[in-house]
């Protein structure tokens, strides 16, 4: 039998044995594109590190909440606004520079040299995901650390101001302290243990947030002439509750995520880690300002969450449920007396409680690894070594922050002004920075007493 196929004679055998070979091939191509264990481990390391960018990103939700709750409802849109700008402009600057200053080839242990604009080669940095996924991840922390000083600075900053110096700490103050610890700069290379960045992150935020806090001046009515402190609540503890739980909610991809890894069994033990910290911490805030002040303080035990969460971040991999536990409720009696300090000693004006959160919590998370780091710890017979290191990159770390920060806010405060008027602070930055109302139409009265 014979087939015409397109004006040609081929034979039936001749037709059977091309399909045959055909068939055959088949599966060696199949094969040949079939993922590898390699392969599966990188798609899964990243979207766990993808996963957990997201979750931080989450996080600028859950400081806007909870620095808008702190404060006053007519200076609610301006800080939206800060916490939305600080991660918009932080992205695109943090992409264009601070990527490279932070994870660029190593110059003298200080600051990276390549890389800008997320050019060129990372394979120093042996990474088993793709740049990208790293980049994104590290954007969001970078964010972090910039809208921390926003709530300390709350309702009596410029706008103007407020954009241009969260510019320079994405681009210069943060990452540098970053290549320092994580990206291979002298302090990575001492030992120091840092894991999620209770000092790169957060001690940076905190410690720039004092020099602005000191810088601006407190908030009018804030203090009395004789010098004693007058409290100003907040609008609705109720956000700022939402927030923290937001934050507590988004450390399970601070922490966690920073292993860059989705395969590894430790993503588990830091998870626990940080939520024991956290709950450890807002049950002694909770404990300790009821025998202080005879009844719980609300605001301040949320604060107490936060203040385990920040701690336990340098350590989380590093020490084991119960030194994490301790440190967490250690950090939740930490924050009260140093938020009592800040406000009624130092006389500084920290609506939120920024600094002592994320500036004292985390420079006392970092220490606490010297001792509770299961490997190398002084309680686990690891010796003073660890701590020292601790000890040396907390110090270096304030030095470089304070300093940049005081030279930042000086000139800022020199040219076009940290603050704004007198006038647009009493009647809000909404109106007075944005010409609108965050919550129009609607009448904030203090609730009535019946005696």
């Amino acid at each position: 039998m014979k087939i015409n196929l397109n004006k040609g004679l081929i034979t039936k055998a001749t037709l059977l044995g091309v399909i045959t070979l055909i068939l055959l091939a088949i599966p060696s191509v199949a094969l040949a594109d079939e993922p590898t264990a390699q392969s599966n481990a990188v798609a899964i390391d990243t979207v766990w590190t993808l996963i957990s960018g997201f979750l931080v990103f989450f996080m600028q939700a859950g400081f806007a909440m909870v620095e808008t709750g702190f404060t006053r409802a007519k200076n609610a849109g301006n800080i939206i606004m800060k916490n939305l700008m600080d991660f918009a402009v932080g992205s695109l600057i943090y992409w264009a520079v601070g990527f490279a200053i932070m994870f660029g080839v190593d110059y003298a242990g200080l600051f990276g040299t390549t890389g800008f604009g997320t050019t060129g080669n990372f394979e120093h940095l042996g990474l088993s995901i793709p740049i990208w996924a790293f980049l994104l991840f590290q954007t969001v922390f970078a964010a972090t650390a910039a809208t921390i000083v926003s709530g300390a600075m709350a309702e009596r900053t410029k706008f103007a101001s407020y954009i241009i110096y969260s510019v320079v700490i994405s681009a210069l103050i943060y990452p540098v302290v970053g290549h320092w610890i994580w990206g291979g700069g002298w302090l990575q290379q001492r030992g120091m243990i840092d894991f999620a960045g209770s000092t790169v992150v957060h001690s940076v935020g905190g410690w720039a947030a004092l020099i602005g806090a000191l810088l601006i001046g407190p908030r009018i009515g804030k203090y009395t002439k004789e010098g004693k402190a007058n409290g100003i609540p907040g609008h609705s503890i109720t956000l700022g509750a939402l927030g923290v739980f937001i934050l507590w909610f988004g450390w399970f991809g601070f922490n966690p995520g920073s292993t860059l890894s989705g395969t590894t069994p430790d993503i588990g033990k830091i998870a626990v880690n940080t939520n024991l910290a956290a709950a450890a911490g807002a049950t002694m805030t909770m404990i300790f300002t009821w025998l202080k002040y005879r009844k719980p303080d609300v605001s301040l035990t949320l604060n107490g969450a936060l203040a385990g969460l920040v701690a336990i971040t340098a350590g989380c991999n590093a020490a084991n449920p119960v030194g994490s536990a301790i440190i967490g409720a250690m950090a939740g009696i930490l924050v009260v007396l140093s938020v009592e300090f800040i406000d009624n000693v130092l006389k500084i004006d920290d609506p939120v409680g920024a600094i002592s959160v994320h500036g004292v919590c985390g420079a006392f998370g970092t220490a606490m690894v010297g001792f509770f780091a299961v490997d190398g710890g002084l309680l686990y017979g690891g010796g003073t070594s660890l701590l020292i290191t601790q000890l040396i990159g907390i110090a270096s770390v304030f030095v470089w922050t304070a300093g940049t920060a005081v030279i930042l806010f000086g000139i800022i405060k020199a040219s076009i002004g940290l603050r704004v008027t007198s006038e647009e602070e009493v009647i809000g930055l909404d109106l007075g920075e944005h010409g609108m109302e965050a919550y129009a139409g609607f009448e904030m009265k203090a609730p009535s007493v019946n005696v």
